[in-house]
Formats: structure tokens, C-alpha cells, sequence
């Protein structure tokens, strides 16, 4: 439901982010090599994610930088995703298209595998703001309960298995081990991993404070060991980032009392969300350009943002709603419009 005040809205809004671009390809032509810039952007995170790992076991850096390299590099990835997903690389070459796939998620092992999240994130801009938006409710858009969408955003198998009972009454075709099946081999690993280090971190800390003494076998110390290196350089990045990206856009898009792209996103750049911004590839503040023209490059809307934001914030979509997350993300509608 729109009125046609807000589809001229709309119209000029999608006219100014196209001309923008338009104007910037012009002056940048380089821009105009997308297959090349996004597969070169693309090998250069790998290898920022690789390089990251290869100096934290050669004892160049520790691992908490390793970390923070990690993440950086998979949020330029996960644009790059992104971007697969809307056809923005490679179309009409699909050994290169599928490479690509493949490379997005070696690196960001916590996430469904491409090909499943692109049905569900195509289906997310025709429902966003309703509840058969499975993407953003995976993520935390829409839970009134400020620990559940804690749990959710920082776990998200755990939060799947809490609310699949939800979903199967709320989405429509929703099924668990589809969903579930789509990680795998990777996201199996990803928390076998993970769980494993927690588990045993966790009761060896236990039992260290209870004064109790115990003589791991040597093959298990081996086996923690290559564990605690997987973690640095393989799970803790993806943790850092995927955290990160949940909290942003769970927060940025609204969630019932949305009608149509005016009101299906906020602007996120309060500075509050500065740190999160950093390894989401600065999400908030750009991800409402996205909804109104889809098949746009991340690096393109980065570059144009200000003055898109600017020319947003004149046509009424709004920034920084931070109340709306205490309200689980609804969209403050007014008496006009409820009536």
C-alpha cells in the first residue's frame, strides 16, 4: 500500500541514485570495467584474509590483529556477495560467476552457501518488513525480546533452533533442514569448530578454578592447539563480521508498518554504530541506497552516498530512528496512515 505522493517519492528518488551513478562512470571510467574491478576486489580480500593467517603463524602479528584483518577482509567479501547475488559480475559466464561464489564463502564459513541466500535475499526485497522476510528475522529484525535478538545476532544456529517453531507458524514453505542443509559442508565445520573450542575452554576454566588437576593426553593438546589456530584465523573473523553486519541490519530495517521503500529502511551513521560500521563495510549508512536500485555496485554506492543520503533525508526517509529498536523495529506510523 503507497500513495501516489510517495510512488513520485520513489520515482525521483530512484532517478537521483541512477543519475548520480551515471555521472560518476562518466568521470570514472574505469568504473565501467565491472567484471574486472569486482573479480580484482574480490582476489585482493582473499588474499588479505590469507596473508592475515600466514603472518599470525609465522608469529608476525598476534591474534587478536589477525582477527581484526580477517573481518575487514570478509566484509569487502561478503559485498562482493552481495553483489553476485544481483547479477552485478560476470553474468554470462558462469565458470567465473560460480568461482566467485565458491570464494565468498571459503572465507565467511558461518553463512549459507551463495546460491541458497540468493533465493531468500531476492525474496527479502519483495517481503521486506513483513514476516515472510526469512533473511532479516534470521538475523534479529522484528524480536521484541533485547536477549533473544542478542542471542540471535551473535549466534545464529542457536538462534535458528530457538525460533524454528516460530518460523514453521509464521513463514510461509519455511523448513529447518533446508535451511540447516545449506551450510553445509562449511557452516557444519564453522560450529564444530567453535563449539569445540568453547566447550573445552570453558570446563578446563572450570576446573583449573576448582583446583582440579587434570593431565590432558598429548594428542588432545595437539588437537586444541590446531583448533585455538583455526579459530584465530577462520572462525573468529567471520564471528567478528557476521556479528557485526546482524546487529547493523536487523537495527536498520523496519519490521511491520512498512508499506513501501521509504519506510523499509533506515539510515544508520550515528556515530554509536561506528565500531559495528568498520567491519560491515560502513552497511548502515549505505544498504537504503540498495533498496531503491538493487543492481548497483558496493563500491559505487559507497562513492555516492553522501549526497544520496543528503537528497534522502529531503524526501523523508528517515535516519537514525534508534527508538524503533527498542520497538522491534516497527516503523513509527502515523495517525494519518493507521487510519
Amino acid at each position: 500500500m503507497q500513495s501516489t505522493s510517495d510512488k513520485e517519492i520513489i520515482r525521483e528518488i530512484i532517478n537521483y541514485i541512477k543519475n548520480q551513478e551515471k555521472t560518476l562512470r562518466v568521470q570514472l571510467p574505469l568504473l565501467n570495467q565491472q567484471n574486472t574491478l569486482g573479480l580484482s576486489i574480490l582476489l585482493l580480500s582473499v588474499l588479505g584474509f590469507v596473508t592475515s593467517g600466514f603472518l599470525y603463524f609465522i608469529g608476525v602479528i598476534p591474534g587478536w590483529a589477525c582477527i581484526i584483518l580477517g573481518a575487514l577482509s570478509t566484509s569487502i567479501a561478503h559485498e562482493i556477495e552481495h553483489d553476485l547475488i544481483h547479477q552485478q559480475y560476470f553474468k554470462s559466464n558462469g565458470v567465473i560467476y560460480h568461482f566467485m561464489m565458491v570464494m565468498v564463502w571459503l572465507i565467511r564459513p558461518n553463512t549459507i552457501n551463495p546460491w541458497y541466500r540468493k533465493k531468500i535475499h531476492l525474496n527479502h526485497h519483495k517481503v521486506s518488513g513483513t514476516s515472510q522476510d526469512i533473511e532479516e528475522r534470521l538475523v534479529g529484525n522484528g524480536i521484541k525480546s533485547h536477549l533473544l535478538r542478542m542471542l540471535v545476532v551473535c549466534d545464529g544456529l542457536l538462534g535458528l533452533i530457538v525460533r524454528t517453531k516460530q518460523f514453521s507458524r509464521e513463514i510461509k514453505d519455511y523448513n529447518f533442514f533446508k535451511l540447516f542443509n545449506a551450510g553445509f559442508p562449511l557452516t557444519t565445520i564453522y560450529y564444530i569448530v567453535l563449539y569445540s573450542f568453547l566447550l573445552f575452554h570453558i570446563f578446563d576454566f572450570i576446573v583449573e578454578y576448582m583446583a582440579v588437576v587434570i593431565h590432558y593426553p598429548a594428542w588432545l593438546m595437539t588437537l586444541v592447539d590446531w583448533i585455538s589456530f583455526t579459530v584465530v584465523v577462520w572462525i573468529a573473523p567471520s564471528y567478528l563480521r557476521s556479528a557485526c553486519l546482524n546487529f547493523v541490519t536487523s537495527s536498520m530495517h523496519y519490521y511491520g508498518g512498512a508499506f513501501n521503500m521509504l519506510q523499509q529502511t533506515q539510515v544508520l551513521n550515528h556515530w554509536l554504530f561506528m565500531p559495528f560500521q568498520l567491519f560491515c563495510f560502513n552497511f548502515g549508512n549505505t544498504h537504503t541506497i540498495h533498496h531503491f536500485v538493487p543492481s548497483q555496485p558496493f563500491y559505487i554506492r559507497q562513492i555516492i552516498s553522501k549526497r544520496v543520503n543528503v537528497f534522502l533525508k529531503e524526501k523523508g526517509v528517515k535516519f537514525n530512528d534508534l527508538t524503533s529498536i527498542l520497538a522491534a523495529n516497527r516503523y513509527p506510523v502515523s495517525p494519518k496512515i493507521a487510519n
